[in-house]
C-alpha cells in the first residue's frame, strides 16, 4: 500500500511520502531514500552471511554488494586471489555497518563515488531496525 503525504494537525506534511505495510517493501523504500540523498549506486541489508534482504540500486550492484558486505566487515578473512582483488579495488567505495536487529547480525552496506556521512548511514540503519524490529 503507498500513500500520499499526510498532514499533521499542525498542517505540516509528515515528511514520508511512500510508506507500505509489507517490510520488505518499506526496507526498499528506507533504502532508496539514503541512496537518492546521498547519491550511491547502491545500498543494501544483508544478514551475517552475505544473503540480501533489501536493497536499491541495480540489481548486479547489489547482488556483489550482499555477497560481500561479510568480507567488507572483517576483511582480514581474505588475503589473496580474486576475491581478494575485488575487495581491494572497491575498498574505496564501499562503506559497511554492522546492525542488530533484535539479537540478529545484519550489515547494511553502501557503494558510491564517495562514501556517505556517518549521520546518514546511522539513520538508515535506524530505519532498518524499526521497520523489522518495530
Amino acid at each position: 500500500m503507498i500513500a500520499e503525504p499526510v498532514k499533521d494537525v499542525a498542517g505540516a506534511h509528515e515528511r514520508r511520502r511512500r510508506r507500505s505495510d509489507d517490510p520488505i517493501t518499506a526496507l526498499h523504500y528506507q533504502l532508496a531514500h539514503a541512496r537518492s540523498i546521498a547519491r550511491l549506486d547502491a545500498v543494501v541489508l544483508v544478514d551475517d552471511r552475505g544473503c540480501l534482504i533489501a536493497g536499491a540500486g541495480a540489481w548486479p550492484v547489489c547482488e556483489e554488494l550482499a555477497a560481500f558486505a561479510p568480507l567488507f566487515a572483517d576483511a582480514s578473512v581474505v588475503t589473496s586471489g580474486v576475491v581478494g582483488g575485488r575487495l581491494a579495488a572497491l575498498e574505496g567505495e564501499v562503506s559497511v555497518r554492522p546492525l542488530s536487529l533484535d539479537g540478529a547480525e545484519a550489515l547494511l552496506c553502501t557503494r558510491g563515488a564517495e562514501r556517505p556521512e556517518d549521520d546518514l548511514l546511522r539513520r538508515a540503519a535506524d530505519g532498518c531496525r524499526r521497520i523489522l524490529v518495530g
